[in-house]
């Protein structure tokens, strides 16, 4: 079964009449974010453009939001995210916004109301740092990049 969380949204004026973020299937880990644009935004190869979503939300504690890619766009135009997974913390209160960029080869247009990244809510576990001298031997140790072929 499927564990949820209720999350505050705030719809703001360049998001009106867009959608809320939903999921498309039962089962599916993300929504689907929208570009809150009057204006269509046209990314050349190797452009990026910080894509409003019209959207602010309040998180309870102990949660994160993840702003991942959509695949089909991804793997049918060439974009994608630029700090993929892009982090927004359970205290941000500001619009999410959505860095991408093109990695295709065409001039990829974007307009208002499209589908340009997805969200994941997730938990967050918080680590303790406890300095040591030495640490466990394990069977790779200080193997690197590459160490297990």
């Amino acid at each position: 079964m499927t564990q949820q969380v209720e999350i505050a949204v705030r719809v703001l004026p360049n998001g009106q009449g867009l959608e809320l973020p939903r999921y498309q299937t039962s089962d599916s880990a993300g929504m689907d974010l929208m570009a809150a644009i009057e204006e269509r935004v046209q990314l050349k190869p190797g452009e990026r453009a910080l894509i409003p979503t019209g959207l602010a939300i309040g998180l309870p504690s102990g949660y994160e939001a993840q702003i991942r890619p959509r695949s089909g766009l991804a793997f049918k135009k060439g974009v994608t995210v630029v700090n993929s997974p892009g982090t927004i913390d359970a205290d941000y209160r500001g619009e999410i916004g959505i860095v991408l960029i093109n990695h295709g080869d065409t001039l990829v247009d974007i307009g208002r109301g499209d589908r340009i990244a997805q969200m994941i809510i997730a938990p967050v576990v918080q680590g303790i740092w406890r300095s040591v001298d030495d640490l466990d031997d394990t069977v790779r140790g200080a193997g690197g990049f590459g160490h297990t072929g």
